[in-house]
C-alpha cells in the first residue's frame, strides 16, 4: 500500500525559482513561470516585470468589471514608467470562452506588441493564453480574483462548438496577484476558488484509480503538491468570509501550484475529475437550453459533494464479474446516443463522434479492464478511503464561506443531477467514478442512488 505523507509542505516560490524538478518518477517537471508575486499593491510591479521578460510593447485583455478593478491601475503604472500599451476591453456583459472572443480579440491585436496581459480570471485568463499561443507572444496575467486554478497551467478551459475542451495554450511567464484587488473581488469569486481546491480531493483519488485500471501515468510527487495546497486552502477557509488577505493569499497561492501541477503531469489530471465534468455539463446544457449555470468553482464545489456520494455507494459494492458482463452485454450505444442527444442537444455530436475513437464500450477492452479491477478491488478500496474526507466536511467547509452546498441551490433537480451524472462518462476521454461504475454494471444503480441524496 502506497504510504501518503499527509504533513509535507511545499513552497511555491522555491518551486518557481528552481524552475522544477527532477522527480522520482523520471521525469523532470518544469514550469514557465519565471516570476510571480503576491503581496498587497503587487500592480505596481508590473512595468518592471514587462520590461524584464524583454516587452517594450504590451497588450492589455480586460473585460468592463476587470479593467475597473485592476486594468485602470495597471494602465496608470504602465504610463507613469513610459511603456506604450494598447488597451482592448470586451464591452459585452458576459463574455464566453470560445471562437467568437478568440477571434474577437485575434483581430484587435496590434502586431506592435511584444508582450500581452491578461487582466482578469478564469475567462480572459483562458482567452488570453490562447492569445499568446496564437502570436507567439510572452504572456503575464494580472489576476483579479482567488477563483480557479488555471492561472499557472499551460493550458486553456475553452468553448469549442458548444463543448467544453482543454486546449494547449501557454504557461504565462510572470504571476501578479494583488492583495488590495483579489481581496475585494466580490464574494462568490472568493467562494469559488475555494470550490476548485476543494475538488482536488476527487481528482487526486481517480487519477491514482485509473493508474491502477488502465496504467495512466501517475506521479506521487504531484499529488503530494497538490494535497498541500489543498490542506492550506482548507485549513485557512474561514477567512475567506472576513476577507482576511493571510486567507485570500492562501487560496490564489493553492491555485497557482494545482495549475502548475497540472503543467507537470502534462495534463488536467491533477485538478480535476468528475465533479469537474459534472460543471462541463451544466455549462453546454445552459449554452443549448438556457438553463442554470454558476460560476465554475462554485459548481464545482457542490459537484465534489456530489462526487463523494458516489464514492460512498463505490465503497458499498461487491463487484461481480458476471453481472458486470451481462450489463454490458445489454449496452444498446445507439440507445445512448439518442439519451445524450436529448440531454445536450447538438453539444452531444461531439462526444458521439469521440467514442468512436476511443471505444471505450468495446466489449473486449471493457473485459480487460474488469479483470484488473476485479483484482486489485481491495486497492482501489485503500486508495478511496485514504484520499477522500466525508462529505459532511467538504459541505462544512463550503458553507462556512458561504459557498451553496447542494445543487437544489444552482437550480438542478435531482433528476438533472442523475442524468448528468451518468453522462459524465462521455464528456471526454478521462476515467473516473462513472465510468468506473459502468466497467462494474452498477452505474444505474449508483444515478439512482445519487438521485435520492441529490433530492434530500
Amino acid at each position: 500500500m502506497l504510504v501518503i505523507d499527509k504533513s509535507q509542505t511545499y513552497d511555491i516560490e522555491e518551486i518557481i525559482k528552481q524552475g522544477g524538478f527532477n522527480c522520482s518518477c523520471g521525469k523532470y517537471h518544469g514550469t514557465a513561470v519565471n516570476d510571480m508575486v503576491i503581496s498587497s499593491g503587487a500592480v505596481a510591479r508590473i512595468p518592471a516585470l514587462v520590461e524584464k521578460h524583454g516587452g517594450r510593447k504590451a497588450f492589455l485583455i480586460s473585460d468592463l468589471n476587470t479593467h475597473e478593478a485592476a486594468g485602470k491601475a495597471v494602465e496608470k503604472h504602465l504610463d507613469a514608467a513610459g511603456i506604450p500599451y494598447v488597451s482592448f476591453v470586451f464591452r459585452n456583459t458576459h463574455t464566453e470562452p470560445d471562437e467568437k472572443a478568440v477571434g474577437e480579440v485575434a483581430l484587435y491585436f496590434d502586431s506592435g506588441c511584444d508582450i500581452i496581459l491578461g487582466i482578469g480570471s478564469g475567462t480572459i485568463n483562458d482567452i488570453g493564453k490562447m492569445l499568446a499561443k496564437l502570436t507567439g507572444r510572452k504572456y503575464i496575467i494580472v489576476c483579479t480574483a482567488p477563483s480557479m486554478d488555471g492561472y499557472a497551467s499551460a493550458t486553456s478551459s475553452m468553448i469549442r462548438s458548444g463543448i467544453k475542451v482543454s486546449l494547449a495554450s501557454v504557461c504565462p511567464c510572470a504571476i501578479i496577484a494583488d492583495l488590495d484587488i483579489i481581496s475585494s473581488a466580490p464574494e462568490v469569486l472568493l467562494q469559488a476558488g475555494l470550490g476548485d481546491m476543494l475538488a482536488k480531493y476527487i481528482s487526486i483519488c481517480e487519477w491514482r484509480i485509473s493508474n491502477i485500471i488502465t496504467g495512466e501515468f501517475y506521479c506521487e510527487e504531484i499529488a503530494r503538491i497538490v494535497r498541500s495546497s489543498l490542506r492550506k486552502c482548507v485549513s485557512s477557509s474561514a477567512g475567506l468570509k472576513k476577507r482576511d488577505p493571510e486567507a485570500v493569499k492562501v487560496i490564489i497561492e493553492g491555485l497557482i501550484l494545482a495549475g502548475m501541477a497540472m503543467s507537470f503531469a502534462g495534463s488536467s489530471r491533477p485538478g480535476s475529475g468528475i465533479e469537474h465534468y459534472f460543471s462541463h455539463l451544466w455549462e453546454m446544457r445552459s449554452l443549448q437550453f438556457h438553463t442554470p449555470v454558476h460560476l465554475h468553482g462554485i459548481q464545482c464545489g457542490v459537484a465534489t459533494i456530489l462526487a463523494l456520494y458516489v464514492y460512498d455507494f463505490i465503497r458499498m459494492i461487491k463487484p461481480c464479474r458476471q453481472k458486470a458482463l451481462d450489463y454490458v452485454r445489454n449496452f444498446s450505444i445507439d440507445t445512448w446516443n439518442e439519451f445524450i442527444i436529448q440531454f445536450l442537444g447538438s453539444g452531444a455530436l461531439p462526444l458521439i463522434e469521440l467514442e468512436k475513437n476511443e471505444r471505450k464500450y468495446d466489449r473486449q477492452k471493457h473485459a480487460e479492464r474488469l479483470e484488473v479491477i476485479l483484482a486489485n478491488w481491495d486497492e482501489i478500496l485503500d486508495v478511496i478511503t485514504e484520499e477522500l474526507p466525508p462529505e459532511t466536511y467538504v459541505r462544512q467547509v463550503l458553507a462556512e464561506a458561504g459557498a451553496p452546498v447542494s445543487a437544489a441551490e444552482l437550480g438542478h433537480s435531482a433528476d438533472c443531477i442523475r442524468d448528468t451524472f451518468i453522462v459524465t462518462k462521455d464528456i471526454r476521454d478521462k476515467y473516473v467514478a462513472s465510468r468506473l461504475l459502468w466497467d462494474l454494471g452498477y452505474l444505474d444503480e449508483a444515478a439512482g442512488y445519487l438521485k435520492q441524496k441529490a433530492g434530500m
